[in-house]
Order: C-alpha cells, then structure tokens, then sequence
C-alpha cells in the first residue's frame, strides 16, 4: 500500500463545522458558538460561501439538504432545486435553433431555489434571526474578502468574454477595468445593498419567522423577482451555443414556487444506512454502488490495490448506467427505484462486474420500461466522446462552475448535510442592480421527448448535487459529501468504503487517494463521455495504476493530491464529535471545539 501522511481529525463535544472555504467555516463555528444550532451554522455559513466562492456558487444557484433534527428525531431532506420555468418549452428551445441545452446563458436557467431552501431551513430547524445569519454575508460583500487564486484565475480567464458579451459581469468582477488581483480584498457592493434591503424588509415584519417570510416575498415575490423577470425579458445573452437568447424565467414562475420537505431514499450496507435525495437527483447511485459492492469482501482487499479499486469502478458504472435511463423528477416519470435497490436486481447486475473493464455503457432492463431503454440508448449513442465533468481540480479548465458542500453537527445532535451550488460567476450575466447572476441547472434536460429528463415546464433537472447522511444501527451518525458535479458520489463511496472498511480516523480517510469513472455521459454540456476513462491520483501507486491499465482502464493520472474535496463530520454515541475535511486545492476547513 502507498504511504501518505495525514492530518489528525477535528475533534470536540460542543461542534463541528465542515465547509470548502476557511471564512464560511469560521463563520458557520462562531455561530455555534453564540449558542446557534447545526441549521442556524449552516445557513450563515451558506451564504458566506456565496460570496467568497463565486466561481461556485450563488445566491441564483440551487441547494440540497439531508438533515436530522434532534428535536423531532426525523431524518430528511429539503429540496430546493428549483424546476423549469412555465416557458420552457422542447418545442421553445428547437424554435431557437438549439438541439443540446448550452452550459451557460438565460436558456440555462430554472428557478433559483437556494434562497428559500436556506430560508426554509432557518424558519423550521433554526433558532437565530435573519439579521444573525445574514450580516457575516453583507459584511464580507460590503467591506471585501481576500479572493481566491481560482477565483482570479476564472475572471481572468472569462474577461475578454465579459467585455465583449456580459457587460454588467464585467462591472462586478472587474471593477473600474483592471483584473482581480488574488488575496487582494474584493467586494461586491451591489450584492451587500440587496441583502440589506432583503433584511430591511423582513424586520419590518412583527416576529422573527414573520420576518422570513418578509424575506422570502422578497426574493420571491418582490423586488428581486422583478430584477429577474425585467432581466430575462429585457436582454439577450450570448451562451455557449455561440448565439444570443433570451430567457423564459419570469416573475410569475418565482412566485409560484417554494422549496419542500420531503422524505429521504434509504440504503443499506451491512450494518449501515445511508439517506440520499429521491432520484430527482443522482444520490440513489451510491445506495445502488453499495448495493452492488455488498456482494464483495472489500475488507479483505488492499484499498490502494488493482482489485479494489476496479471492482468499485465496475459497480458505479453500472450503477450510472441506471441513471441515464431511469433517474429523473419522480413526480413527472415513474422512476422503479424499488426495483433498483432490490437484492434481486443488485445480484443480477453484479454477475456483470469481470476481470476486464467495460467499455459499454450497460443499463439494466427494468420490465415495463423497455422502450424507455431503448430510447435512452439511441439518444445517447449519438453524442460524442471526450469527458466533460464539472469539478474546477488543477488538471481541468477553471472556466467551468462547480460547487461547495458543509457539514454541522451540534452538541445536541442536530445534522446538516448540504450542497449547494449554481448561480457561479460563469452560469451567465450579472443582473445590474441585484449583484448575482442566475443559475445554469437546466442544461440537465435533454431536448427529446419521453425521457425521465426531457425539458419540462415544472419538471426539476436531474441534479448532481447529492449530499449524504449516514446511520448505523439507526442512530444517525454521520454527514459528508462533496463538490464535483458527476463525481459526487463516487467519491464519497471510495470515501466511505474505506471509513468503513480500513480506516476509522475520518481524515485518513478522506486523505487516501482517490479516483473516479469518466465512462458515462457527463450531465452538463456538451454531454459527452470517455469509454472505460478513469482519473485517478499518481501515489495510488505505479503498480496498481499498471495492472489496472492492464485490465483495460483507460487511465489519465492526476497529481497526488488534486482529485476530490471530501468533507464529513461524524458523532459518536458518546457525545463526541468528530470532523475532517480534505487538503486537495488548500480551500476546505474543518472546525470544533
């Protein structure tokens, strides 16, 4: 096995904060410290990492989260992914002259639903007032952080594409002309101004839940709406089919929409449980990798080595493969995901993993859904090779968006696990008098009809935004997750496999090298993939990266440390809390005490 050196867990009684940015930790553990709670951390820390990560997400973008509320003992999950506009049409977008969704632009956009999913989170499970939340955000907006490397580096990259075709985008990010210069202190005034008058609006309100209904008319129903309404019909915006659109968001789909509680989809793993979000995101395909996985002695197998690490390569595959066919918004398509979680189907499926590695993209056959099958297939079989991922690691292009995550445990067992995302710097222009652009979600949908992720009026996109909560022996026990679009979940199974299995320390875990499959279609555009394609970091060692070649893997190595941004935080009956959070890109911070 190939040594490395790792650093000691966070540990303490009174709580843990995880998060991908050392402001929003700092944030989200003064918060605890004031004698918030796990949901009152997160919202702050929430919306810190709007504005200190940018490239990331937004205050337009979209939000996840699995929770468990000591007070009530329920386990679930709020869904503020917001769906497509009433005008987003198949028939619409042909009309534009598009066949393929484009990764950017006003075409791009569904309801940005982050706003009312922390609101929702704040009113319900929280303790603090909005001002409490909300003031780090307005300050770090108003008064300036120290920017990111890659933050700069993104502008940069984006800036004669901002003079040329987004003006306003040009304005925020690059103030009075000149490039942002990285650690300089940057602010966003604009962005500082609508959060105050968010706030102003709701302490006009009698009472603090009374007030976050103020603010969420606001956003919803309110002036920000109308910037957004006025926005969309007003411009047409350059995107990446190389031609200008309009966008079909307007103020009546925002006021008609509002973020939900809803049940979590469980499951099991030896003696573990793990909650993810229905299949109107990708998370049920770490409950389907588990199933599949359970059927091998992965404690016995060196987690560094060609075995291991081939044998859950072929279970995500097949486990993906299922995506593409079957996932998509369970309240527009029947998903059988009773099915796909099933012993049955999961030893059926298993017979498929061999000594050599697959180059097919190999989806089950559910009955009853055979022409569904098929038409997946013919669609997919059109689209081109060459993996697009989301996930800004330093061997990937730093122009496309990604995401953060946080984890919080309080010292009353409260559990947060979120990841939000959408609304980044390049999902499309800067609207002028609110500071924040909107998201890009809709490049999920496909523009073919009877598909469980055809473009749809109300329909959520298929999201890779996939957080994760784990139990064992029904006691929840631990929250974590990722950025990284695609390869959220594959991730966190390498992560959790080996917590499990090799390694209780939960920062050695996530500091072990990691890898993932580019063989399935990416979700974001232009939607291609890479047959048999693998990344994976160079001290997995040059043994095991040979034998796996061997075995027909077509393997790019990345540097020792550049795949992966794993969080998690864990507590134990006793009261102890633990928390970890990775070194890759130096941005992620664990805190407790």
């Amino acid at each position: 096995m190939t040594a490395f050196t790792t650093r000691p867990e966070i540990q303490g009684t009174f709580g843990v904060i995880t998060s991908t940015h050392w402001i929003a930790t700092a944030v989200g553990m003064g918060i605890l410290e004031r004698g918030g709670n796990a949901f009152d951390a997160a919202v702050a820390a929430g919306f810190v990492l709007q504005v200190v990560e940018p490239h990331l997400n937004g205050p337009g973008g979209d939000l996840p989260a699995i929770i468990h509320s000591a007070r009530t003992g329920q386990t679930e999950v709020i869904c503020a992914q917001g769906p497509a506009p009433s005008g987003a049409t198949i028939a619409h977008y042909r009309a534009e002259g598009i066949d393929l969704i484009p990764g950017n632009g006003l075409l791009a956009t569904v309801i940005p639903g982050a706003f009312d999913g922390w609101m929702l989170m704040l009113r319900d499970y929280g303790t603090m007032t909005l001002r409490e939340v909300l003031e780090p955000a307005i300050h770090y907006a108003e008064h300036g952080h120290p920017m990111l490397p890659r933050v700069a580096g993104t502008i940069a990259g984006l800036a004669d594409f901002f003079r040329a075709h987004w003006p306003s985008s040009a304005t925020t990010w690059m103030p009075g002309g000149a490039l942002p210069e990285a650690h300089a202190l940057f602010r966003n005034p604009v962005l500082a101004r609508t959060w105050q008058r968010v706030l102003s609006e709701a302490e006009a309100a009698p009472g603090r839940e009374a007030g976050i209904e103020a603010a969420r008319d606001a956003f919803y129903r309110g002036f920000i709406a109308e910037a957004i309404d006025r926005f969309c019909r007003e411009n047409e915006v350059m995107d990446g089919s190389g031609n200008p659109h309009r966008g079909v968001l307007t103020a009546e789909d925002m006021a008609g929409w509002q973020a939900h509680v809803e049940a979590p989809l469980y499951g099991s793993y030896h003696d573990w449980t793990v909650a993810k979000t229905g299949p109107w995101g990708q998370g049920p395909v770490l409950l389907q990798g588990l199933k599949l996985l359970e059927g091998f002695d992965l404690g016995a197998m060196d987690p560094n080595g060609p075995d291991y690490i081939h044998t859950v390569i072929e279970a995500m595959k097949l486990a993906y493969a299922d995506r593409e066919v079957y996932y998509g918004d369970p309240l527009f398509h029947d998903v059988p995901m009773a099915t796909l979680l099933s012993e049955e189907y999961a030893a059926q499926r298993r017979e498929l993993i061999g000594a050599e590695a697959s180059r097919d993209l190999r989806p089950g056959l559910v009955p009853g859904f055979e022409t569904q099958h098929e038409r997946t297939l013919a669609m997919l079989a059109r689209m081109g090779t060459g993996a697009v991922y989301e996930p800004t690691m330093a061997h990937l292009s730093e122009k496309r968006g990604d995401t953060v995550h946080i984890d919080v445990i309080d010292r009353w067992g409260n559990m947060v696990s979120t990841t939000p995302s959408g609304g980044w710097l390049q999902s499309s222009p800067i609207i002028p008098e609110l500071g924040f652009c909107l998201n890009s979600r809709a490049q999920m949908f496909w523009l073919e009809e009877g598909l469980p992720t055809s473009l749809a009026p109300g329909k959520r996109p298929r999201t890779t935004l996939t957080p994760s909560l784990a139990l064992r022996e029904g006691r929840p026990v631990m929250a974590f997750g990722t950025p990284g679009g695609d390869q959220q979940d594959q991730w966190q199974l390498a992560f959790f496999l080996r917590h499990v299995h090799h390694e209780a320390n939960l920062q050695a875990a996530i500091d072990a090298p990691l890898f993932h499959s580019t063989h399935f279609p990416a979700s974001f555009h232009p939607r291609t993939s890479s047959p048999a394609g693998m990344l994976i970091e160079g001290r997995m060692g040059a043994a095991t990266i040979t034998e796996l070649r061997r075995r027909g893997h077509e393997i790019t190595v990345a540097g020792d440390w550049d795949i992966g941004r794993m969080t998690a935080a864990r507590r134990e009956a006793s009261g102890l809390l633990r928390a970890a959070a990775t070194p890759r890109l130096m941005q992620a911070y664990a805190a407790g005490r």
